[in-house]
C-alpha cells in the first residue's frame, strides 16, 4: 500500500480504493526481479521509464502469473504484480474485498515542539 499511497495527493483522494485479501497458490508461475538486474536509478522518483518496460514486457510474455518486485520504499519487502490475462489467474482465491480509505495522518508531520505540520507535494 505503501507504493500507491506515496504517489496520492492529500487534497484529491480517490473514492474508488478496496483492499483484497487473496491467496495465491503455492506452485502458480512467478517470475522474481532481482534488485541486481534493476536500472541503477531505479529508486528515483520519478520512477524511471525502464521499469514500466520491466512490467510490459512481463505481461506480454505472458508466462508467469505474477511478477515479484523489490520495494523502493521497504527494502526488506517486495509488491507483487498480478497479470489477469494469465491462464492462471482464476487459480488465485479472492477472500475478503472491503472499502480502502487512508488516514489523512499520513500526511502529517510531527514537529519536535509536539505541533503537527502538513506535508506539502
Amino acid at each position: 500500500m505503501l507504493e500507491y499511497f506515496v504517489h496520492l495527493d492529500k487534497d484529491d483522494p480517490p473514492g474508488d480504493l478496496v483492499l483484497a485479501i487473496a491467496e495465491v497458490p503455492g506452485d502458480l508461475a512467478r517470475q522474481h526481479a532481482d534488485v541486481r538486474d534493476m536500472p541503477a536509478n531505479w529508486r528515483e522518483s520519478a520512477a524511471p521509464p525502464a521499469l514500466a518496460e520491466l512490467g510490459g514486457e512481463f505481461a506480454q510474455r505472458g508466462e508467469h502469473c505474477v511478477l515479484i518486485v523489490p520495494s523502493v520504499l521497504a527494502p526488506a519487502e517486495d509488491n507483487w504484480l498480478i497479470n489477469p490475462q494469465h491462464p492462471d489467474y482464476k487459480r488465485i482465491e479472492i477472500h475478503e474485498v472491503g472499502p480502502l480509505n487512508y488516514d489523512p495522518r499520513m500526511f502529517v508531520k510531527q514537529t519536535v515542539d509536539g505541533r503537527r505540520k502538513r506535508f506539502r507535494k
